[in-house]
């Protein structure tokens, strides 16, 4: 079934510095010496975008080989990658400007200051279709909390455990502060000329929500949903399972949408599916696995980690018809072990400092990219829940 998959791409925000996780600056030097990276408005970080692609394989060597040379170069300064989606040793007391003569960059840090100075995976996924491509978008910000559930790796600021799983979520100024869910293209349309023409948005680009439509002409010219929420993934699997996750989800939606899509399938109002959404998303930024969200189907309260069991569940039967089966199995290891900053925290209230986590983290993720290769796992296709 892979003529079916869904085409998807990546936009990936990796913080530089040293192997004792302290985060050194290098975006604009680095991004001016490699193909493919661009800058971020602070030079502590920098982001590079793999090509729209529906294999699953072939976006595992996409997401491989910017890291690689990118590693390359680093090395060559005594520097490495570094984990995690926040300022996780600092200095969050300050802006360092990768740009200072663009002037966008300068409104994000008068107006934001390091509160955007993030860490993220952005994953798209292509609709080209309108009505489908909201429904995509109703159907993921209503579950938008899971996919952070799932990712959430920055329970650090300035050298302190700051008491969240996604600092980084907490922290980061979405905008503007209320998004609605959308009812259809033209709705779309009329919200953003209205935000603009109020100065709410600054541009078509300042749109930052947990899932938005995203195309080369926003708002009338649209060929993807994009899902902002997720934390940075250090393991490009794990970023393949969530993935595969939310496209099976999508793929139910598209042959069922009265019973998947929130809009038909909810009692509630779509202000209130909004609200319910965003509130989820602060809780799923707190205690991640173990929050506690709200059902947008039923209004029942229930963990994300067991909301998460029951949809895998129920998509497993279409995930081994489809082939999506082995790309799904690194959820399992989140489910039993606890995401990235459930393990670290686990590790901290142990005794471990936050310096000793990053780098056993550092090396991590130096190994295992030398000996990933772009195959799916070699296992059976058992459910991974059972």
């Amino acid at each position: 079934m892979s003529a079916s998959l869904l085409t998807k791409g990546f936009e990936v925000e990796l913080f530089t510095g040293r192997s004792d996780g302290r985060v050194v600056g290098v975006a604009a030097e680095a991004a001016a010496a490699l193909s493919g990276f661009v800058t971020e408005p602070d030079h502590r970080n920098l982001e590079y975008i793999t090509e729209p692609d529906a294999d699953y394989a072939r976006q595992l060597a996409l997401l491989l080989e910017p890291r690689r040379r990118l590693r390359h170069w680093l090395q060559d300064r005594g520097l490495t990658l570094l984990p995690g989606s926040t300022l996780s040793l600092g200095d969050s007391r300050r802006f360092e400007r990768s740009d200072p003569s663009n002037p966008y960059h300068g409104f994000i840090a008068s107006a934001y200051g390091t509160r955007v100075v993030t860490a993220s995976v952005h994953i798209n996924l292509g609709l080209t279709s309108m009505d489908p491509l909201f429904a995509a978008c109703r159907l993921l910000r209503c579950e938008a909390a899971l996919l952070l559930a799932l990712s959430a790796s920055s329970p650090f600021l300035d050298g302190v455990a700051t008491g969240a799983h996604s600092q980084r979520w907490l922290q980061f100024p979405l905008t503007p502060e209320q998004v609605p869910l959308f009812l259809d293209h033209g709705h779309y349309i009329r919200w953003m000329e209205e935000q603009l023409a109020a100065g709410t948005m600054r541009n078509i680009r300042h749109l930052w929500t947990s899932v938005r439509p995203n195309g080369d002409d926003r708002p009338h010219r649209l060929n993807r949903v994009e899902i902002r929420i997720c934390d940075l993934i250090s393991d490009p699997r794990l970023l393949l399972a969530i993935t595969a996750f939310a496209e099976l989800r999508l793929w139910q939606l598209l042959d069922d949408p009265d019973a998947h899509d929130p809009l038909l399938a909810s009692r509630l109002s779509p202000d209130a599916l909004a609200e319910l959404a965003d509130a989820n998303d602060q809780a799923a930024a707190r205690r991640s696995l173990d929050s506690e969200l709200c059902d947008w189907r039923s209004g029942e309260t229930i963990t994300a980690r067991a909301w998460l069991r029951r949809e895998i569940d129920a998509l497993w039967p279409l995930a081994e018809r489809s082939g999506l089966a082995p790309w799904l199995l690194p959820l399992e290891a989140v489910l039993r072990d606890g995401n990235q900053a459930i393990r670290w925290l686990a590790l901290h209230r142990q005794g471990e400092s936050i310096e000793a986590i990053l780098s056993r983290e550092v090396v991590w993720m130096e190994e295992q990219e030398r000996t990933w290769d772009p195959a799916p796992l070699n296992t059976e296709a058992l459910h991974p829940l059972g």
